[in-house]
């Protein structure tokens, strides 16, 4: 008896240690794919770079990163979701540390270093959804799931308020180099203190498969998956989510500068606070919606109630986003775009873990190929629509339009009950 209770406190622990260090791969993560969307602003002055360039270069990443999605979620369920997410930072890291070099020899070789990166980070978030399945109960998978991504507007904020500081002082490559070099000092915390699954006990057992199934297993049912109303609500959510997430990620900084006339040294105030109000409501929305499931709200309701104040609410914002002058209602709007957006983490984005916690990081690995083309097409339009029309209205209209039928979709076929 105490030896259970001992190892199911050791479990207790260790999981909340594995948790804790997904958090920081997708905080820098985050700060590795956003810190090139303010860079871009000296390096586009040095190098004479057009808005489309510049949509070329900050979509390029996105190349690769689709690449290696689906891929990610075969090799963690095949191999573990430690090695391929510890692979996959080492990687990334490689390849920002060779950004700058790659910029001064040449913009092709750029793009390919750039689509080279994404390669590593398309494999982080189906190992970390795989891990998450294997060592969180059911009753904290909400919180887990928002908890992570609450890394991504926080890492977004650390990116948009030190790159210019780092920029103006040192040079935008040194940018490249410092966020390349901290992939590296997480990995050695990573490789001792992570794990794949829980040791055997009945806290593992709720935590990786729930009671009376296969402990493990290697095969992705993909086509069991694909078959799936829920799997395909979760793919068309994911999409139309990223296209807004993307384009503000992306062109925020470039939007304040050029469209409002904010220099590189006070862009940062403004972009700011929208994502400070979006990793502030992540953690909100992830322990409500743990507990309104509690309170006897089914999954389902739950899921698609969150989301249509994640998808609707931005997408008003953004509409009335293309209709201001005033950097003051820019940010006012911006920010209440991303508290509401923050609301989706406990609605489509945690849906994986209800629809097939065993194979939850394949099906994101799915959702999040179809979730990273708008990195590809959402960001390279958006610079095509600036160059075209000298004004970012267009492309604010067309990101509304994309969360409204992301919306209807998940509204008419998401679920939260259990599939494969």
């Amino acid at each position: 008896m105490n030896n259970k209770n001992a190892a199911s406190s050791g479990n207790w622990q260790r999981r909340h240690t594995v948790v804790l260090l997904c958090f920081f791969a997708t905080f820098i993560c985050y700060i590795d794919r956003v810190n090139i969307s303010v860079a871009i602003i000296p390096m586009a002055e040095q190098f004479g770079w057009s808005d489309t360039q510049r949509g070329i270069v900050l979509s390029s990443f996105f190349v690769g990163y689709l690449v290696t999605q689906v891929a990610g979620g075969a090799l963690a369920a095949r191999f573990g979701g430690k090695a391929v997410l510890g692979f996959g930072v080492l990687w990334w890291s490689l390849f920002t540390l060779l950004t700058p070099l790659s910029a001064m020899t040449s913009f092709p070789v750029l793009i390919a270093t750039r689509i080279l990166m994404g390669l590593g980070d398309g494999v982080a978030f189906p190992a970390t959804y795989n891990l998450l399945g294997r060592w969180v109960p059911l009753r904290e998978r909400t919180r887990a799931a928002a908890f992570n991504l609450s890394a991504i507007p926080l890492g977004t904020l650390f990116a948009v308020s030190t790159t210019p500081l780092i920029a103006l002082t040192f040079g935008w490559e040194w940018v490249f180099y410092l966020v390349g070099a901290t992939g590296f000092l997480w990995f050695l915390f990573w490789w001792p203190l992570g794990g794949d699954r829980p040791a055997r006990s009945a806290q593992s057992a709720e935590a990786d498969t729930g009671p009376g199934e296969p402990e493990h297993s290697r095969n992705v049912p993909w086509r069991q998956l694909l078959g799936q109303k829920a799997v395909w609500a979760i793919i068309i959510a994911h999409f139309s989510n990223n296209w807004g997430l993307y384009v503000l990620l992306a062109w925020l900084p470039s939007y304040f500068a050029s469209q409002l006339d904010i220099n590189l040294r006070g862009v940062w105030i403004y972009v700011s606070l929208p994502w400070v109000a979006n990793f502030l409501m992540a953690n909100v929305v992830g322990w409500l919606g743990d507990r309104l499931i509690a309170s006897g709200r089914s999954v389902t309701s739950v899921r698609k109630s969150l989301l249509v104040i994640g998808s609707g609410g931005p997408a008003l914002a953004l509409l009335a986003l293309a209709h201001t002058q005033s950097a003051t209602v820019a940010v006012a709007l911006l920010t209440l775009a991303l508290t509401l957006a923050a609301f989706s983490y406990a609605g489509f984005a945690s849906n994986h873990l209800d629809v097939s916690p065993r194979h939850a990081g394949a099906i994101f690995g799915i959702s999040n190929t179809a979730g990273t083309i708008p990195g590809i097409i959402g960001v390279a339009l958006t610079g095509i629509l600036v160059d075209a029309t000298g004004s970012y209205a267009s492309a604010f209209y067309v990101t509304a339009a994309v969360y409204f039928a992301g919306l209807a979709f998940y509204r008419l076929l998401g679920t939260g009950k259990r599939g494969v």
